[in-house]
């Protein structure tokens, strides 16, 4: 039975980092991506969105409106650099902040999908975007080691 567990685990073993990074960049890109969608109407913030951020969010020391935009700029930034993975840790580290303040003070009761959000953020900015990724593709280009996993 363990020789068995053994074999299971070292072919387990052989899915390649620049497949989960891969995976990881888009789902949790997506993620975001999506609750941008909900916050805007063509080039401008929804007005349910300031809404939002005025009556249900009340996030401290920061304006609802100043939160709105940057929530907004940031849901639909962090996406576009995690799926082409360019400044993919810079961007991981931001959107888990993001994902930290949403659990603190927007919905505390939520742990169960924020600490998903928050495992594969931080997988992210511990071992990179993987090869394929313009990390990656610009750290050889430039002579450097790519900014991506090291096994």
């Amino acid at each position: 039975m363990i020789s068995k567990l053994q074999r299971i685990a070292a072919i387990l073993e052989m899915i390649p980092h620049d497949l989960i990074a891969l995976v990881a960049r888009i789902s949790i890109g997506t993620v975001f991506w999506r609750s941008a969608m909900t916050k805007i109407d063509g080039l401008s913030i929804r007005p349910s969105t300031f809404y939002l951020f005025e009556n249900d969010y009340r996030l401290p020391l920061v304006p609802p409106e100043l939160a709105a935009y940057l929530a907004t700029a940031t849901e639909l930034t962090m996406p576009l650099l995690l799926w082409s993975g360019l400044l993919t840790r810079f961007a991981a580290t931001i959107l888990l902040a993001m994902t930290l303040v949403i659990e603190i003070f927007v919905y505390p009761n939520a742990f169960d999908t924020h600490g998903v959000w928050a495992v594969t953020l931080l997988y992210l900015m511990k071992y990179g975007p993987g090869r394929f990724s313009l990390d990656h593709v610009l750290g050889g280009f430039l002579g450097r080691t790519p900014l991506s996993f090291r096994p």
